[in-house]
């Protein structure tokens, strides 16, 4: 459960931190596309991070088996 959580909140982070990368604005108040590396830079690492949450997530659960006895 905290793993997903974690997940999603780097997804939020992820999309967060692009929209800063996208809207950015030099001192003019002009849109500026070479600036906001830094904020691109947190939106890929952020995004690495959920992309592995969802990864353990889903793949954590194979191959194991849940033990039914015979007697319960």
């Amino acid at each position: 459960m905290l793993l997903w959580v974690a997940g999603l909140a780097a997804a939020a982070v992820a999309i967060w931190q692009f929209y800063l990368f996208a809207a950015f604005r030099d001192a003019t108040g002009a849109l500026d596309a070479q600036g906001g590396g830094f904020n691109l830079w947190l939106a890929v690492g952020a995004a690495a991070v959920a992309c592995a949450c969802v990864c353990f997530g889903i793949f954590g659960r194979i191959n194991q088996t849940e033990e039914f006895h015979i007697t319960s």
